[in-house]
């Protein structure tokens, strides 16, 4: 049951407010944690064949270079490293993952009002990309991000009621040294936002310098640790189906610190992935199903979001389509 304003309780003006006033929660159109995967193009058979065919990919073909705490990691879960330099994981081990992995993840917000759980198949929508070049509004021109259009951004996020989390949405240019972007932009991002925020280090020399940054605003480790509010965005492979190795170190810091990971694989249909969509499907899936043995490998338990990415060529020119009807049938099969 909704209230109206009577044209007694105010004027104009107590109209106009009441008009402009933020919606209540369950009137809002799209709301944190709204219920998804009604669509899905993908009947149990054809999930129980790309998922034998991940576990087939992972035991057979496996990924390259893993960086030396990687390897000693994962060997010691009972991953394989083979003569070629490549870590095998046995079907065991996968699915003894899957099943002791955690599997109700909460990302936190610094207000607890936008903390997100993500369990079952809860949806929500936040910002992405990372780009390098900003529209302005006025006279439509092009030109650098910076320091400022990130802290903006935040702010906006801040405020919008669809949006429920926040990663970069562009880079701040201005900022030539990486240690300085990197840590600019997580003051920028929390700052401007008590949402939860996701970050990426250039470096895994970075990562105790933002941990020192995060522990000033949570007013302490041990306060950071009780609610970590930022997680990692972190983009450990290359594809196709190689370790990156920076970013595993990356990683590995960011799981010592008590920071959630997000596991990115973000191959390309056509270039870095196999060009049917189902190929491209058990690509993606082996890729961050490797990261999650890595993870829980690390410390068990540990929470880690399965960030499968996968993207799609433009075939005539080789650049991305990221509109694509592939690209939808893409991220709803993964």
């Amino acid at each position: 049951m909704t209230t109206q304003t009577s044209r007694r309780s105010g004027g104009r003006a107590a109209r106009r407010s009441a008009r402009s006033a933020p919606l209540p929660d369950h009137l809002k159109p799209v709301r944190a944690g709204m219920e998804g995967g009604t669509f899905s193009p993908l009947n149990k058979f054809g999930m129980d064949r790309i998922h034998q065919a991940v576990l087939d990919a992972l035991e057979t073909i496996g990924l390259s270079q893993a960086p030396q705490t990687g390897v000693d990691y994962l060997t010691a879960a009972g991953a394989k490293l083979g003569d070629d330099g490549r870590i095998r994981f046995p079907r065991a081990l996968v699915e003894d993952t899957i099943a002791r992995a955690n599997r109700s993840v909460t990302l936190l917000g610094r207000d607890p009002r936008h903390d997100m759980e993500l369990s079952g198949t809860r949806v929500h929508y936040g910002t992405a990309g990372a780009a390098v070049h900003l529209v302005e509004a006025d006279g439509r021109r092009y030109r650098d991000s910076t320091l400022q259009d990130v802290h903006d951004a935040a702010r906006i996020a801040d405020v919008l009621d669809n949006l429920h989390f926040l990663q970069r949405p562009m880079v701040a240019r201005d900022i030539a040294d990486n240690l300085q972007m990197d840590m600019n932009t997580i003051y920028a991002c929390c700052s401007g936002t008590t949402k939860h925020v996701g970050v990426s280090f250039n470096e895994p020399e970075f990562v105790p310098h933002g941990l020192e940054i995060l522990h000033l605003i949570a007013g302490g480790e041990k306060a950071w640790r009780a609610r970590p509010f930022v997680s990692n965005s972190n983009c450990f492979v290359v594809p196709p189906m190689k370790f990156a190795t920076e970013s595993c170190l990356v990683m590995e810091a960011c799981i010592a610190g008590g920071m959630p990971v997000l596991l990115l694989s973000a191959g390309q249909a056509g270039a870095t992935a196999p060009a049917p969509i189902a190929g491209a499907i058990v690509q993606a899936t082996a890729e961050c199903l490797a990261g999650l043995v890595y993870v829980n490998a690390i410390k068990p338990g540990h929470p880690a979001v399965f960030g499968t990415w996968p993207f799609v060529s433009d075939l005539r020119t080789g650049a991305m389509s990221g509109g694509s009807g592939e690209q939808a049938l893409l991220t709803a099969g993964c």
